[in-house]
């Protein structure tokens, strides 16, 4: 069979920490986004649709649900003899099998995959961004560079520069030094944790990294720096449309309200429902929504199977949601399952999935005396959030900036 031009490699194994406890029962990746997608989603259609259909993820942590959530490929039209989706785990040898030790070395131990299809560059993305980018004009970019490397960037402000790794390039758009979350900043050009490698240069510097002990096995802090003081042609790819790493609880938020209002950081528009850029996603069941006489939706986006009798004010539901009559959802995102009993108030909250909050129980609506560190949303409020699968009862006051695991 014909080999193919451009595979990617797709980094999905984190534990997603600063995450938890959305994290806590699943990988990051396949955390919900939106009231119908996964984040995983977005870099899977950026793929099929820059044409590029064979994709390995690199799968670690609690990789049960995103296993399954992923499945053959079928939503992202990956689901192909030669080529498609491929979950990879941690490399069992006739020696050992150990966990990735850096995103590098998840890499190291499937370069057979890679070398399977024969493919000549090698795409490698990670799976906690929310964006819509064509990866096929930064591989025309990439090989009209003549480049060994390729890197996208995407220009921040220059108060948040110091963290991000930071390019500093020449005025043909080649990278001459690089800088790990730097104090005082050259450049506002901040990595986007999208690469593309010739194959050959990415596994001669792989192997070398993983000979060495004293390595962190990371793309950014060791790939990239022995690259560049190799003196290998090494670019930068300027990216203006919408981003968000989703790394954190804020960020999260962040995001899903950036989708409600289709815009974002800099007026860059995040348009879901884009019919010339689809988000494909896995969805197995349609069910019917409920709005009940009592029922007010105001600007929300709101899941399949959710019965509405109460107040939703610029929030997102995701699937068979319950907000009974006299609650009230404010500026929230509740996951899969979520009930909110009559009288509830919720402001800038996360429900994580299949949690109940009882009769007239407030969560998160007074943060006046509560700050605590919390570092503050947008708006200047609190993000107050609940795990999944628990129990808050009814008059509970839950104060803004809680992280609250466990019933109450």
């Amino acid at each position: 069979m014909k080999n193919k031009e451009c595979v990617a490699m797709l980094l999905a194994g984190g534990q997603g920490s600063r995450l938890m406890p959305l994290t806590r029962s699943t990988a990051k990746p396949s955390v919900p986004f939106g009231a119908l997608y996964r984040i995983i989603d977005f870099p899977l259609s950026n793929c099929i649709n820059s044409g590029i259909d064979t994709v390995g993820v690199l799968t670690q942590y609690r990789p049960q649900d995103l296993n399954a959530y992923l499945g053959q490929g079928d939503p992202w039209d990956m689901d192909i003899k030669f080529g498609g989706l491929h979950v990879l785990t941690p490399y069992l040898t006739e020696h050992d099998a150990t966990w990735f030790e850096g995103t590098a070395d998840s890499i190291y131990q499937h370069m057979n995959f890679i070398k399977k299809y024969g493919a000549k560059y090698v795409l490698v993305l990670s799976g906690d961004h929310i964006y819509k980018m064509n990866y096929n004009i930064m591989l025309q970019e990439h090989k009209k560079n003549e480049a060994d490397c390729t890197i996208a960037v995407i220009d921040v402000p220059i108060e948040e520069a110091s963290r991000f790794g930071i390019m500093n390039t020449d005025s043909d758009g080649r990278i001459v030094e690089f800088e790990e979350k730097p104090t005082h900043p050259k450049s506002t050009q901040a990595s986007m944790g999208v690469y593309i490698f010739n194959a050959d240069k990415l596994y001669k510097y792989l192997a070398a990294d993983a000979r060495k002990t004293d390595s962190a096995h990371d793309f950014g802090k060791n790939i990239i720096p022995d690259m560049l003081g190799d003196g290998c042609r090494m670019f930068a790819h300027l990216y203006k449309g919408y981003w968000r790493d989703v790394g954190t609880l804020n960020s999260y938020w962040e995001a899903n309200m950036d989708a409600i209002e289709m815009q974002g950081p800099d007026s860059e528009k995040l348009i879901l429902d884009d019919p010339g850029w689809r988000i494909y996603f896995r969805h197995d069941f349609v069910y019917p929504q409920y709005i009940g006489t009592n029922g007010n939706v105001r600007k929300s986006i709101i899941g399949d199977g959710c019965e509405i009798d109460g107040t939703v004010d610029h929030s997102v539901l995701f699937s068979k949601v319950i907000v009974e009559k006299g609650a009230v959802v404010k500026d929230s995102i509740l996951l899969s399952g979520a009930i909110i009993r009559r009288g509830a108030v919720l402001d800038h909250a996360i429900i994580s999935d299949n949690t109940e909050i009882g009769d007239e129980a407030h969560i998160g609506t007074s943060d006046q005396d509560y700050e605590n560190g919390k570092t503050r949303l947008s708006d200047g409020k609190i993000l107050t959030v609940a795990a999944d699968n628990i129990n808050i009862s009814g008059g509970q006051n839950v104060k803004a900036g809680s992280v609250v695991m466990q019933d109450i």
